[in-house]
């Protein structure tokens, strides 16, 4: 299979990295959207002839999945102007604009990462999903055992609290479960990856190998929609 990337969107977010600045940009731009958008936006189309077939309920779309390369700035103390990366996200059908597990990778000058899951859940949610896990532990520790599951990602990742939960004992079967705050699979893989025949296949068994997680959170989530 053909590439879709290719060296020079790694070697423009390089010195973008080293020209953090709208001048610059805005001289290069067209760079940008040739070496960069353009290549993302392919793969967002491939993923959404992909997802028909295994991930129906995932939006795969440049106008909803592809991030802005400006930042906002606003509440950061870091004032860059411009991410120095590309990620596309792809969220669930039927959930409101940032809420519910998807899909989610980027390329970075520093490497990719490619995974999924609930980034940040808000209280309700937490408490909803936490719900979920004590009332059948097996589910969600089915999933982050699958043969699948621990050779794409390795192992449920996020962050946690040190203790379990108020409300849950200590010795709870789904103690470590149910420490998490975040619920997050995914890899890394080098830059120069991105431009190997070889990223859009691995791409794609992440991605698999990770849905069943996202599915498992949504389906959790879903009576808050």
């Amino acid at each position: 299979m053909a590439a879709v990337f290719t060296p020079r969107t790694v070697r423009f977010l390089r010195t973008l990295a080293r020209n953090n600045d709208r001048e610059w940009f805005k001289a290069h731009k067209a760079e940008y959207e040739q070496d960069v958008q353009a290549p993302m936006v392919a793969v967002v189309a491939r993923l959404a002839d992909d997802f028909a077939g295994f991930a129906p309920e995932l939006v795969a779309d440049p106008r909803v999945s592809l991030f802005r390369i400006y930042r906002d700035t606003r509440f950061s103390e870091d004032k860059s102007p411009l991410k120095t990366h590309i990620g596309a996200h792809f969220p669930t059908r039927g959930f409101p604009k940032g809420e519910g597990a998807g899909l989610y990778f980027e390329v970075a000058p520093t490497g990719i990462w490619i995974g999924g899951g609930l980034y940040r859940p808000p209280t309700a949610a937490l408490v909803r999903l936490r719900e979920a896990i004590a009332l059948n532990p097996k589910k969600l520790q089915k999933i982050v055992t699958a043969p699948a599951f621990k050779d794409a990602v390795g192992a449920l990742d996020g962050e946690r609290l040190k203790g379990v939960p108020r409300g849950y004992p200590a010795d709870h079967p789904a103690a470590d479960l149910l420490k998490f705050k975040q619920f997050i699979a995914g890899t890394e893989r080098e830059a120069a990856y991105a431009s190997d025949p070889g990223f859009y296949p691995d791409l794609l068994k992440v991605f698999r190998a990770v849905l069943p997680l996202v599915r498992y959170l949504n389906a959790a989530l879903a009576p808050l929609k």
